[in-house]
């Protein structure tokens, strides 16, 4: 199981970005209910035989990772969504990236905590590799929407820490926000 929401998100953006995955929007939505989770990403995507391999337990993509033959993401996924009374849906196109949604009840004992998402984005913000990611931030009351462009045009290089301060500083901002709307 994964320990926070924020663990899973951090997994599904980090395998788009392995995924060559130029654009990658994630949106997280909140409310008293349900949370739901989706990533879509322009990356290499997947055939039907690849990712029905991917959501069984010790699949990985050969090559992906230099000592290791297991895949656990994706099947963890599935699993925790539907102990939490939710599901995960992933469709994926070669050439046409892979697109992923998952929902949780937001009062299930089973749901994760949801984690620090101000942490979690700047940190998958500042990866290596050209990418976009877009971060929608949805509350029954609130919204916000941020991409990794638009900070880097504002701040400069994600990679120095006064400009990782600003980010930082920014996004929870934001997440504040969400929370007193």
């Amino acid at each position: 199981m994964h320990a926070t929401i924020c663990d899973i998100i951090t997994d599904l953006v980090q395998n788009s970005i392995e995924a060559g995955a130029t654009q990658i929007e994630l949106e997280v939505s909140t409310g008293p209910e349900q949370i739901e989770i989706r990533v879509n990403d322009n990356g290499k995507g997947m055939d039907a035989a690849t990712l029905r391999k991917a959501i069984e337990p010790f699949y990985s993509e050969a090559g992906k990772h230099d000592h290791r033959r297991v895949g656990l993401g994706l099947p963890l996924l599935i699993q925790t969504a539907e102990a939490a009374g939710g599901k995960a849906e992933i469709t994926s196109q070669p050439g046409h990236g892979t697109q992923i949604r998952f929902t949780m009840d937001a009062r299930n004992w089973d749901t994760p905590p949801l984690g620090n998402v101000a942490h979690t984005v700047l940190g998958l913000m500042t990866f290596g590799n050209t990418y976009n990611l877009i971060l929608t931030r949805k509350t029954p009351t609130d919204t916000y929407t941020i991409s990794r462009a638009e900070l880097a045009e504002a701040l400069g290089n994600l990679e120095e820490a006064g400009t990782l301060a600003l980010a930082k500083e920014f996004l929870e901002s934001q997440e504040e926000h969400l929370q007193h709307s």
